[in-house]
């Protein structure tokens, strides 16, 4: 299979992902065809340029004529625009709760900042010119691009909106972006997916990312890199910081990572075809601020299509819970999303039989599912840890026997089906309605489903 790997030892953000794909071969016309059929008032501009002894391809959006810049540069310029204005803090506080009222999220990143020398000009004006995603929607939907690649667009704005809703308590619907920031972060979001379909691989494959160190000054505030979107967006994705006082992964870079991006591993086995690097803005002195996407064959090994995941281990010692508790607990922690869970008998100090209690879930449910230990049972102590774990691609189908529908879990690889089971509870129901052995519709379920062979 061709896949195609997504290395972000530098971050990640809309425009060095452009700059990737267009080294790597992707049509420089192609994208910009993109850019005239959103017919928003933007254009691309592509350069070669070198970064710290890496030559790589920097792609530019002027969106009404303006530039996007790194989110630092636009509030220091923005601060010089203020100051040479006269405003010294009062005006600017009373121009920052007028925005507030008038645009619930005012998302302002490196893409979607106005110009600053124009700043004073938008002060009064500039919730007027701001887009919901509704009419975002509408802008990708009208353009002559894909089906697949519009609705990839819409996800990564929808994620990048949820994100910014959830941190402000806000509806998604609600979420605006400012004129000139909207139509940067349609360019840069719909060229990704017009520019991903282009490359044909079966699958992109995503680096751990570094985020960066420092502070990162926004619209709300000053806020500690990675910023607050942006940890929302990676959640779940292996991220760390190599220590540079920058931010690495934007907002809309992480949410492109989290729409085209199918699973995040180290750099897998396969045969290089061909490799590109996309620039960033800036200019890091001993450190190649670029991403790097390598095109390829995936080698049997890495072909298996087995899903590698992040997930939390829980564990507790509990030697005075009633057992019939213990049989509820095992249910409410299924029902609060844990991925498995089990306890096996232990021998604990002074000779007392106990059992232990293991938790799988996902990070993210940790905390709720450690909560749920806590008050449902006896122990005193919930041990953590984080690991990996492969699984094979798995899938749901139906098959129909004699008394009913049953679902069937199916699991594969490589394409090929390994394994097959049916669902439980579906077979228990059937064989408690028809007054028929449990192992009887089992058998007819798995029957059904052989027999069914290559029509699946």
């Amino acid at each position: 299979m061709r896949i195609a790997y997504l290395d972000c030892f530098s971050g990640m953000s809309g425009d060095m992902f452009l700059g990737a794909l267009v080294d790597a071969g992707v049509s420089a016309k192609l994208l910009e065809e993109t850019v005239t059929a959103l017919n928003v008032g933007a254009r691309l501009e592509i350069s070669r340029v070198n970064r710290s002894g890496i030559s790589a391809t920097k792609v530019d959006v002027y969106a009404h004529g303006e530039k996007d810049m790194p989110r630092e540069e636009y509030w220091a310029q923005r601060e010089q625009a203020e100051h040479a204005h006269g405003n010294h803090g009062g005006h600017h506080d009373h121009e920052h709760a007028h925005l507030e009222h008038h645009a619930p999220v005012q998302l302002l990143e490196h893409n979607y900042a106005a110009a600053p020398s124009k700043a004073h000009h938008h002060e009064h004006g500039h919730h007027e010119h701001s887009r919901g995603l509704s009419e975002i929607r509408k802008v990708i939907r009208q353009a002559a691009i894909s089906e697949t690649a519009k609705a990839t667009a819409i996800a990564m704005f929808e994620a990048l909106g949820a994100a910014e809703a959830k941190i402000h308590d806000s509806d998604i619907e609600k979420i605006h972006f400012h004129e000139v920031g909207a139509v940067d972060a349609i360019v840069d979001m719909v060229c990704a997916a017009v520019g991903a379909e282009a490359l044909e691989v079966g699958e992109i494959v995503c680096s751990p990312l570094n985020v960066g160190g420092g502070m990162v000054q926004c619209a709300h505030g000053t806020f500690p890199v990675p910023a607050p979107a942006t940890v929302e967006l990676l959640r779940g994705a292996p991220v760390y910081s190599s220590g540079i006082q920058a931010e690495l992964v934007t907002p809309t870079g992480a949410a492109i990572v989290k729409t085209v991006a199918k699973r995040f591993t180290p750099f897998p086995a396969m045969t290089v075809e061909k490799t590109g690097y996309g620039a960033g803005s800036r200019d890091f002195p001993g450190h190649a601020n670029v991403v790097r996407l390598t095109i390829g064959n995936a080698q049997p090994d890495f072909a298996d299509h087995t899903v590698q995941e992040t997930i939390t281990v829980l564990e507790a010692n509990i030697d005075d819970l009633n057992p019939q508790v213990f049989g509820y607990v095992m249910d409410r922690l299924f029902e609060e999303g844990a991925l498995d869970a089990f306890g096996l008998p232990v021998q604990m100090k002074k000779n007392r039989p106990g059992m232990l209690l293991t938790v799988l879930g996902r990070p993210q449910d940790a905390s709720r599912l450690t909560h749920l230990i806590f008050t449902e049972t006896t122990t005193l102590g919930v041990r953590q840890r984080e690991e990996r774990r492969q699984a094979l691609a798995r899938k749901w189908t139906t098959v129909t026997t004699r008394w009913g529908d049953v679902r069937m879990k199916v699991a594969s690889m490589n394409g090929t089906v390994t394994n097959y089971a049916p669902e439980y509870e579906d077979c228990r129901r059937i064989a408690s309605d028809h007054r028929v052995p449990l192992k009887q519709v089992m058998q007819e379920a798995l029957r059904v489903f052989a027999e069914a062979g290559e029509e699946r």
